[in-house]
């Protein structure tokens, strides 16, 4: 049976049989985006981020390095896949029309994308897309002609960074789910077991209460090593009196929604105990601020002050949020918004954000403590249920 005959019988039994949302959320979506296009007079986006393939069709899959393209227009949506991948398009994907190609065979790739577009004047595309190919961009504007190609990456982010309430349902899950693994995980810390143990039983505990496949795998570090950002666990021993940073987010029909935590093997020292209250600190200042008729680069401005006095002995990354919602690995960053300096967009009612407040000392110690918030009328209120402690590991 080759894939078109796998597909077509996947199609009689199982079609659309895996939609994470109901079909009316998704033609919300489309409505919105066609809407958008309209008005930038788009005749068709095409669309190669996993994360915005999911968000307009609900097409997901673990295998993301091959590529997969969606083109909208206003009267159709058309997926190509990998031929190993129609199966999951079948099942999960809410399109007018399934492409495949070989995956062994790029040359497949083209022609069907050209003939899609070929009377399409003005094409959006999302130039900053991991997902867009430079070998696909080329052979598509020597087809169909440079000038009918032009940059919309923001169109769809737009749309994407407010939240409807089924997906606060699932990032709501995501946040349960989470807090389930942090848990499991610091009850289990112990000077002499190595962060890898204190991960895996993390992993065991996310996956036991529902998690998929994640975004990005359960982070923990000890001692110096928090001092770095973005290491993970490496078989370290975990020592007396030193901290353990843990930051985790489950994936509920893809959405995540993260939290960090740090423990403390021992009784904490002053310096942590003053990084954690200024975690805390910069923590209440931003969800204060992350209103309707605020900007982020007010919330951010506003944290930054928080931060001055210890500027020169702390790092922090100078981003205070990002949005998320439903991704794919290696990140469960959704890359539609940021709360940082410079950014001017205005937050709205149901973005969702992670504030990942990690404090750190060079070569030395960390403090990494966060919530995943939604923006309300009255400011950010959280998703996930940090209880802003550093928490004590004991022997018991």
């Amino acid at each position: 049976m080759d894939y078109q005959h796998y597909r077509t019988a996947l199609a009689e039994t199982l079609a659309q049989s895996e939609l994470p949302f109901a079909p009316t959320e998704y033609q919300t979506r489309l409505d919105k985006v066609r809407h958008a296009m309209a008005q930038r007079g788009l005749d068709a986006l095409l669309l190669t981020d996993p994360a915005d393939i999911n968000y307009l069709t609900g097409y997901h899959t673990f295998e993301v390095s091959v590529h997969a393209c969606l083109v909208c227009t206003p009267t159709q949506l058309v997926l190509q896949v990998a031929s190993i991948e129609t199966g999951a398009a079948v099942v999960t994907a809410r399109v007018d029309e399934i492409i495949g190609y070989r995956w062994e065979n790029l040359d497949e790739i083209i022609t069907p994308l050209a003939d899609l577009l070929t009377s399409c004047k003005h094409i959006g595309i999302d130039g900053w897309s991991s997902g867009l190919r430079v070998g696909v961009m080329d052979a598509l504007t020597t087809s169909v002609g440079k000038e009918h190609f032009c940059e919309a990456g923001d169109l769809l982010d737009t749309v994407r960074i407010v939240k409807s309430s089924a997906e606060l349902e699932m990032l709501s899950e995501s946040a349960r789910i989470t807090a389930a693994g942090l848990e499991a995980a610091m009850a289990a810390i112990r000077p002499g077991m190595t962060d890898n143990d204190i991960a895996a039983i993390g992993a065991k505990a996310l996956l036991e209460n529902g998690s998929e496949f994640m975004s990005l795998q359960p982070i923990v570090t000890s001692g110096h090593r928090i001092g770095v950002i973005h290491v993970n666990h490496k078989r370290r021993v975990i020592q007396p009196n030193e901290p353990i940073f843990l930051e985790f987010g489950a994936a509920y029909q893809r959405y995540t929604a993260p939290m960090m935590r740090t423990a403390v093997t021992g009784k904490p020292s002053a310096e942590l105990t003053a990084t954690r209250d200024l975690c805390r600190s910069l923590f209440e200042s931003l969800c204060s601020y992350m209103k309707p008729g605020n900007t982020f680069d007010d919330a951010a401005k506003a944290a930054d002050a928080l931060l001055a006095p210890t500027r020169d002995q702390l790092f922090f990354s100078g981003v205070f949020g990002y949005a998320v919602g439903a991704q794919f690995p290696p990140s469960w960053v959704e890359g539609t918004g940021y709360i940082a300096q410079g950014l001017h967009r205005p937050f709205e009612e149901n973005m969702v954000f992670h504030l990942p407040l990690c404090l750190r000392v060079p070569g030395q110690w960390g403090v990494g403590l966060s919530d995943t918030v939604v923006v309300t009328q009255h400011g950010a209120e959280p998703l996930t249920n940090n209880d802003w402690q550093l928490y004590q590991a004991t022997d018991k």
